[in-house]
């Protein structure tokens, strides 16, 4: 029981610092944008980007590897609906997650360009912000039923 829960604080804290890096960045990352400041935007985009890289994506390894072992010492089969309905959304938060990588790491690149010419964001850029914004609804609907389904477990 001792591995379980060393194993159980090492899956909390990674889901923790996955949801709360995702949503953090991603609020300071609309509300730049909102602002329409382009320096602040390109400033903003950049550590959104590190932070994705730095703290994200090692939580996004982490969880389903530490979730299979805590599934292993604990007993539980694979086959529990709450089980399978946590690994689906947790894929539906990852099909919406990556594609949201891609469009940062291009909104910072355009933001990065026009701050340095001192000319406003281009169009591209806007639609890129929109599919990103829209991206973020279901994944971190997702991820809330995750958090529900982890700690309920309902039959």
């Amino acid at each position: 029981m001792e591995h379980y829960l060393l194993v159980k604080w090492l899956h909390i804290l990674s889901a923790t610092l996955m949801f709360g890096t995702g949503f953090g960045t991603a609020f300071y990352l609309f509300v730049a944008n909102r602002s329409g400041n382009v320096a602040a935007i390109a400033v903003v985009s950049r550590w959104v980007v590190r932070a994705d890289w730095w703290f994200t994506t090692p939580a996004v390894i982490i969880q389903p590897l530490s979730g299979w072992l805590m599934i292993r010492l604990a007993g539980y089969p694979l086959d529990s609906f709450w089980i399978v309905a946590a690994l689906a959304l947790y894929a539906l938060a990852g099909a919406c997650w990556l594609p949201v990588v891609w469009l940062q790491l291009q909104m910072r690149d355009m933001a990065l360009q026009a701050n340095t010419a001192g000319a406003a964001l281009p169009p591209r850029y806007w639609r890129y912000e929109k599919i990103w914004t829209l991206l973020g609804f279901p994944a971190f609907g997702g991820l809330l039923i995750v958090y529900w389904l982890m700690v309920a477990k309902p039959v």
